[in-house]
């Protein structure tokens, strides 16, 4: 990342450091990795693993935690604070303003704007965008290019529509709401009747509701509810390409990764951690703060605060067992019963006579 600021106005942003070393060129053009770091560049130590690399990294000024021991080569300055990768995020917080002009209300000539939308100050939206009937859109939001706002829908103030996102009739986006691009919030829910021995269609007739703060990865789908609402509460945080199905109630300061899946009707709790690939039956609740590792598959209720290791781990182990008891054993079988938390398999052998 190229940039240029000054040493001056990098102390400024870390007032509570501990600065060692002197350089004769007091402008810095960089941010880089410790490995990758040049002459110029602004680099950090936010994981002790890499610790072996300050002594070596080329970069000019090295953010580090106020324990770290050493002192910087000629031509290079330590900066110590509580925090580094907090110094590092407010250091492109203030680049980021700066590279990015206040948005001014602009409405591109091939976007569509219904006449019934109310549009506030600052709004901005991009090329082909799409704007519904009686849409709402508060202060200093941001449509990117081929958006899709739909009818009825409000979006709070200061919320970043990326490019391609599907924001269908009647939901709802709360302020400082981000969508990255190819977001898909109000999709029809996936539900349907079996009659005959053909599959007939159960109509989704209610909302999405994201709340305040919200940051929604790229390609991500949820799902409008059956009647009432799919909710995303506060603060929660959603990666890449995550499936949400109707009626799903997520809960405030969430942290869910890439490419889980989420079925219609379950409910987390605050401060719940999803590792990326984990699948939740439907109708399930999973308490407040539990963590679940990645690919588990879950299918029965969470108590609070409980960890969950992943699946795979242990479908590997028992793959090796049976693969031992095969050669070994006269006969074998697998039992796919599932046990409490420790494995979702269970090898069962008999032994040779």
């Amino acid at each position: 990342m190229d940039f240029k600021i000054s040493l001056d106005q990098l102390f400024e942003l870390l007032p509570d450091s501990q600065v060692e070393g002197t350089v004769k060129n007091k402008d810095l053009n960089g941010i880089a990795s410790l490995e990758r770091a040049k002459h110029g560049d602004i680099s950090f130590l936010g994981n002790p693993k890499y610790k072996n690399l300050v002594q070596s990294t080329k970069a000019t000024v090295i953010l580090l935690p106020e324990d770290y021991f050493g002192s910087p080569k000629d031509g290079q300055i330590y900066i110590r604070i509580k925090d580094p990768s907090k110094g590092l995020a407010a250091l492109c917080s203030y680049l980021e303003s700066r590279l990015s002009s206040a948005p001014e209300m602009a409405i591109h000539p091939t976007a569509w704007v219904d006449k019934t939308a109310k549009l506030a100050q600052g709004v901005t939206i991009g090329a082909f965008g799409f704007i519904g009937k009686n849409v709402q859109i508060d202060e200093n939001v941001s449509v990117g290019t081929h958006c899709h706002v739909g009818d009825n829908c409000v979006i709070g103030r200061n919320c970043i529509l990326y490019p391609g996102v599907k924001l269908l009739s009647r939901c709802e986006l709360g302020k400082n709401t981000i969508l990255n691009a190819g977001v898909v919030i109000g999709s029809e829910g996936y539900g349907f009747d079996q009659v005959n021995g053909a599959h007939h269609k159960i109509p989704h007739l209610g909302i999405v509701v994201v709340e305040d703060n919200v940051e929604i990865g790229a390609n991500t789908c949820i799902d409008r509810a059956r009647f009432e609402e799919t909710r995303i509460g506060s603060g929660t945080k959603i990666d890449n390409l995550v499936q949400i199905g109707h009626n799903v109630r997520i809960g405030n300061g969430c942290l869910i990764v890439a490419q889980v899946g989420i079925s219609g009707s379950t409910q987390f709790e605050d401060g719940v951690v999803v590792g990326g690939q984990a699948g939740f039956a439907g109708h399930l609740k999973i308490g407040k703060g539990a963590k679940i590792a990645g690919q588990a598959g879950i299918t029965r209720m969470l108590s609070q605060g409980l960890s969950l290791k992943g699946t795979l781990r242990y479908l590997f182990i028992c793959l090796r067992e049976f693969q031992f008891y095969k050669k070994n054993c006269q006969s074998y079988s697998i039992d796919l019963k599932v046990l409490p938390v420790k494995s979702n398999f269970h090898l069962c052998k008999t032994e040779r006579n």
